[in-house]
């Protein structure tokens, strides 16, 4: 019996498919002046977050007091001021208490001071980070200056417990104290941009930074009351130095002293955004030669 065998029709072998190219991204050197990028600082938000939070384990990593430091340093120099101008000097201190007039305002100032010598030497510290990956590089001095934010919250609340026990209570202008923290945090940061670039370049900017701030601190109304200055327009253009908004900013907030920051807080806010803006165009004009200088 003959059976008719029927033949499966040879398939044809499957084609290969070619895999999908992955995306890249090239990237180039900026030429000349540039945005400064905030977008793109947005969009690595999370980076900023690591890298503050390192900044802050690297701090009080292998320290015998921890956090602490961050109430040590404002208050002994309070108990020196105290000594020298309170006492002996007799500075006035605007019908406050000078332990507590001083200490209202070496707790944005030490904010600003830290903030600063971080952010300044910032670049240097992370020289192996930015020759390895890409990301904005304005993150690290940002992060430097935010680091400084959990210090000044705890310096803050014993200034809030000196202040009770003084007898002293915050008055309602307590709610302009965020602009008067930005306000710090701006100038710390512009002024920061700036010699953090220039520090990659000179090494020896490292060693001017300690004078600046000594000298930037005597300059700065805190041991004594910008109420000294007699002349209207002196006083006006003292808030050239933005910190001297942030301090006076500081006790009328607080304290409720007579001396209103008025037209020195505009005079100081414009400044500290210039040297913000401009630190931030310096910056990313400079930032292609991080990776082979730093």
């Amino acid at each position: 019996m003959i059976t008719d065998q029927i033949t499966p029709p040879i398939s044809a072998p499957p084609i290969p498919m070619s895999e999908p190219e992955e995306p890249y991204l090239t990237i180039r050197p900026s030429k000349g002046w540039v945005a400064p990028g905030l977008k793109e600082l947005w969009k690595y938000r999370e980076l900023l977050y690591f890298l503050t939070w390192r900044d802050v384990k690297v701090r009080y990593k292998q320290t015998v007091v921890g956090v602490a430091w961050a109430i040590i340093q404002p208050l002994m120099t309070m108990v020196v001021f105290s000594l020298f101008f309170g006492q002996l000097a007799k500075i006035p201190s605007d019908g406050v208490p000078y332990p507590i007039f001083s200490l209202a305002a070496l707790v944005p100032w030490t904010f600003f001071a830290t903030g600063l010598a971080s952010c300044s030497g910032s670049l240097v510290g992370s020289a192996n980070l930015i020759k390895k990956i890409y990301f904005p590089r304005l993150i690290i001095p940002l992060a430097a200056v935010f680091s400084g934010v959990i210090d000044f919250s705890v310096a803050f609340v014993i200034l809030i417990l000196m202040m009770l026990a003084f007898g002293i209570v915050p008055t309602l202008n307590i709610i302009w104290l965020p602009f008067f923290l930005l306000l710090a945090f701006v100038t710390a940061l512009g002024v920061g941009l700036w010699l953090t670039a220039l520090n990659v370049q000179f090494r020896d900017i490292q060693y001017i930074i300690p004078f600046l701030v000594q000298f930037w601190m005597f300059a700065t109304p805190i041991a004594y009351p910008s109420s000294l200055i007699k002349n209207e327009l002196a006083h006006t253009l003292y808030g050239v130095n933005p910190m001297v908004g942030v301090v006076e900013g500081f006790r009328w907030a607080l304290l409720g002293t007579n001396t209103a920051p008025g037209p020195i807080i505009i005079i100081s806010t414009l400044v500290a955004l210039a040297i913000l803006t401009s630190g931030m165009y310096y910056f990313r004009r400079m930032e292609k030669t991080f990776a082979d200088v730093a």
